[in-house]
């Protein structure tokens, strides 16, 4: 468990990054207002993570990106503003509650045009993204960890070469690296991480973060050409 006086720590700095390379602006500050009105949880990405999404969709000149959980959409727009205007974002969210207010925040941000909500439980759902013959160059997956696993291979199966696949909250507070864990979150973390030592296609890479969400990290790998 991190001290608290070292939380306070994180988030300040946070703070002082984002007031100096992160501009966050009317439409994603009424998202997470949005969001925290409607007693969703409070687990979206923070401003500058928002930030490193879009510089990564930008840097792939990602025209097609995959989100496998929009929460409110705060990250659905950070990574919708990196397409180019004839790109097109798939977002799978499984709770309606969740979905109503991230139709809402898209639409306020002038995205529903490029931003395609499906609802309902993602493993039923990309199937049918499949049997409809689409690719993608960058996915972001943030959902529920108990499946990362399976949202990763689902990933590989609708990939160009080249993508990037993004996974997010893979450290929970350094918890993920006891064998004992019989938390079932931890215990899907742990088994994509079995699947990507054993995985030939990617070269992947998982970086530990600390900040406004405490200490976590994120799993991010590439697509063999």
């Amino acid at each position: 468990m991190i001290p608290q006086s070292l939380h306070k720590t994180f988030s300040a700095v946070d703070g002082y990054i984002d007031s100096y390379l992160v501009s966050a602006d009317s439409a994603l500050k009424a998202a997470r207002k949005t969001a925290a009105a409607a007693g969703l949880p409070d687990i979206a990405v923070t401003p500058s993570q928002g930030r490193l999404l879009y510089l990564l969709a930008r840097s792939v000149k990602a025209r097609n990106i995959l989100e496998i959980g929009t929460l409110g959409a705060y990250s659905t727009i950070w990574l919708a503003r990196a397409l180019p205007a004839n790109g097109k974002l798939i977002t799978l969210e499984f709770s309606p509650k969740h979905a109503q207010i991230a139709h809402k925040n898209i639409a306020r941000a002038g995205l529903s045009r490029k931003v395609d909500l499906r609802e309902g439980a993602a493993l039923d759902t990309l199937p049918k993204i499949a049997a409809e013959r689409r690719r993608f160059d960058f996915f972001f997956i943030d959902a529920d960890k108990e499946n990362n696993a399976n949202y990763f291979q689902w990933a590989l199966k609708l990939a160009r070469p080249a993508s990037l696949i993004f996974v997010d909250n893979v450290i929970r507070d350094g918890k993920v690296a006891d064998p004992r864990s019989k938390d079932p979150m931890i215990q899907g973390v742990r088994r994509l991480n079995d699947l990507l030592k054993k995985e030939k296609r990617v070269i992947a890479t998982t970086v530990q973060t600390v900040g406004t969400k405490g200490y976590d990290g994120f799993t991010l790998a590439l697509v063999a050409r």
